[in-house]
C-alpha cells in the first residue's frame, strides 16, 4: 500500500484528487492552503476568525464517493441578494458550524470527511488564520491571496508576517508519505503558501519520499507571466520545495485556443529544462469549451505508470 501526499490548493489540487482516488492500493492524504481571503471564505474568516475553508471544501468534494451529488450540495451558493447568507457556499457554512460545535477547525474537517465517506485524509497546512504576503521585485509588499495577482508586478518572494505553526497531522503525513506531489495550480498562492511554513518545510527536506511536481501548462496572468519550466522550478526551490521529477504534458494545444489565451496574457509554459532535472512527458490535457485543463483520468494513468516503475 503506497502512501501518496498531495500539496496545494484551488481547483488544480481537486483535479489531481478526483483522478487518483480511484487508484487501487494507495492511501491518499492532502495538505491544503488556508490563506485564501476572498469571496465567501474571506468574509467568514474575517467574521469568525477561522482559517479559510474554500479550498478545503473543494478537496472534500473531489474525494467524496458520490462526487456529483456532494458537489451540488456543498457548492450550493445562496442568492446574492438574500441577506446574511448572500453569496455563501453551503459547504463553507457547514465547516464553520462543525468547527464551532467541535470547538476545533481540524475536528470539523475530520467529521465532515467521515460523514461524506471521502477516500483520503484532508489536512489544512495550519489551524491558524493567516494571510500571505508577496515581496515584489520592485521592493513593494502586497498583502492577501486575492490581492497578489491583481498587483501587476513580478513576484520575488512569498512569506508570512509571523511564525506560522504547522498542523501536526500534516507533518505526520509528510513523514509517512512514499510520494509527495505538488499539485497543479497557482504557484505562488496555492502551492507555496503550504511549503513556506517552517515545520512543513523542514519535514519535506527530511522526507525520503519521491517528490513530483505537475507543471502548469499555461502561465497565470499577473502571477507567472512568461514563466518557463525553469522559472517554476526555481521558484519552488527558492521557497523550500524539494523536487525529484517534473511531469508535463506532451499534447499539442490547438492554435485557436492558444490565441484565445494570449488575449488574457497567458501563454504555454516553455520547457527549457536542458536536462537539469528529470522531466517526463505524459498525455495530461483535455480541451473542452476552448479551455486548456488537466484531465483527472489522464493524471490517474500517469500516477499509475509512475507507481509501476517504483
Amino acid at each position: 500500500m503506497k502512501k501518496i501526499l498531495v500539496i496545494g490548493g484551488g481547483h488544480g489540487l481537486s483535479t489531481i484528487l478526483k483522478g487518483i482516488k480511484n487508484i487501487e492500493d494507495i492511501e491518499i492524504s492532502c495538505i491544503v492552503t488556508v490563506a485564501d481571503n476572498g469571496g465567501s471564505t474571506g468574509r467568514l474568516r474575517k467574521l469568525y476568525n477561522v482559517p479559510a475553508m474554500g479550498d478545503i471544501r473543494n478537496v472534500i468534494v473531489s474525494l467524496a464517493q458520490d462526487e456529483d451529488v456532494i458537489a451540488r450540495l456543498l457548492d450550493y451558493r445562496f442568492d446574492d441578494d438574500k441577506g446574511e447568507f448572500s453569496n455563501h457556499n453551503l459547504g463553507n457554512l457547514m465547516i464553520l458550524a462543525l468547527s464551532q460545535l467541535e470547538d476545533s477547525f481540524n475536528k470539523s474537517i475530520n467529521l465532515l470527511s467521515k460523514i461524506l465517506k471521502i477516500k483520503g485524509k484532508v489536512y489544512p497546512s495550519t489551524n491558524e488564520t493567516v494571510d500571505i504576503y508577496a515581496l515584489m521585485e520592485d521592493g513593494s509588499i502586497v498583502k492577501g491571496e486575492s490581492s497578489i495577482p491583481q498587483s501587476n508586478k513580478r513576484i520575488e518572494k512569498i512569506f508570512y508576517d509571523h511564525q506560522v505553526n504547522a498542523n501536526y497531522n500534516a507533518i505526520k503525513a509528510i513523514n509517512e508519505a512514499d510520494y509527495i506531489i505538488y499539485g497543479i495550480g497557482s504557484l505562488y498562492t496555492s502551492i507555496i503558501p503550504n511549503i513556506i511554513i517552517p515545520a512543513i518545510n523542514k519535514a519535506i527536506e527530511k522526507s525520503k519520499a519521491k517528490k513530483i511536481y505537475f507543471l502548469n501548462c499555461m502561465t497565470q496572468q499577473n502571477e507567472t507571466d512568461n514563466y518557463t519550466l525553469k522559472d517554476h522550478f526555481k521558484a519552488l526551490l527558492k521557497h523550500g520545495a524539494k523536487i525529484d521529477l517534473i511531469i508535463k504534458h506532451n499534447e499539442k494545444i490547438p492554435e485557436h485556443i492558444l490565441e484565445k489565451y494570449k488575449l488574457e496574457n497567458s501563454i504555454e509554459v516553455e520547457d527549457d529544462s536542458d536536462g537539469e532535472i528529470l522531466v517526463k512527458e505524459y498525455p495530461l490535457l483535455e480541451f473542452k469549451n476552448d479551455l486548456v485543463r488537466h484531465s483527472s483520468e489522464k493524471i490517474a494513468n500517469c500516477i499509475i505508470d509512475i507507481l509501476k516503475e517504483n
